[in-house]
């Protein structure tokens, strides 16, 4: 399974991997519970939201980054 912006926060919480990714990019994301209300969303959609704002910058770096995930 391959993982990018498209791919659900969900799925990518499953992953150590995808994880310490997103963690790179927004730290602590992958230990806050309020994840869990936006499982369902993807990254993409995510960091569509003004609280994710910060993300904008470096989507390119962090949709590169999830897509070299090899597991």
């Amino acid at each position: 399974m391959g993982y990018s912006l498209d791919s659900k926060v969900k799925e990518i919480l499953k992953s150590d991997a995808a994880k310490a990714v997103l963690d790179k990019y927004a730290p602590g994301s992958s230990t806050n519970p309020q994840m869990k209300l936006v499982g369902g969303l993807t990254l993409r959609k995510l960091a569509s939201f003004p609280q994710s704002a910060y993300l904008v910058p470096h989507l390119d770096d962090l949709d590169a980054e999830l897509k070299a995930i090899e597991e």
